[in-house]
């Protein structure tokens, strides 16, 4: 049996070393203000993954369901351009809804926030959020810009 040669030696631990480099955790960038709770997002190499975002609270509020998935999606779209990305390159949403039959209102302001084709979306409904009275919760992951 014929032993390897030390040039064939040190290119498999060349590849080995290589893969391993690979494989390792990428940094962890927190973007926002962090609170001892949550991030408001976390950039990954070229990923955002956001945290779920609710509809906009106060007295001036549009509690339609119209109203809290644009006040939603615009804050989904604040954490993303603070991440350095828009919401044009969001990949994945998912969508939690109290109310199956807000459906339709929530789609009807959810599609006017993309130019291209939308994301692909999971909406799931659910019996209850954290925040009372709010009707849905988004969040949207997404991919940095090309450079």
């Amino acid at each position: 049996m014929r032993r390897p040669s030390f040039v064939s030696i040190c290119s498999a631990l060349a590849v080995v070393a290589l893969c391993a480099t690979s494989l390792r955790a990428q940094a962890r960038e927190a973007i926002g203000t962090p609170s001892p709770m949550l991030s408001q997002a976390i950039r990954v190499g070229n990923m955002v993954y956001p945290s779920g975002q609710l509809p906009t609270r106060g007295a001036n509020a549009d509690t339609t369901i119209e109203g809290q998935t644009r006040s939603t999606l615009e804050n989904v779209k604040r954490v993303l351009e603070m991440a350095g990305t828009t919401i044009d390159n969001a990949v994945k949403c998912t969508v939690f809804i109290i109310d199956g039959a807000d459906f339709a209102g929530m789609n009807a302001v959810y599609r006017t926030f993309w130019t291209g084709a939308p994301p692909a979306r999971t909406t799931v409904v659910v019996k209850a959020l954290v925040v009372p009275g709010a009707k849905l919760e988004i969040e949207c992951n997404a991919v940095m810009p090309a450079r």
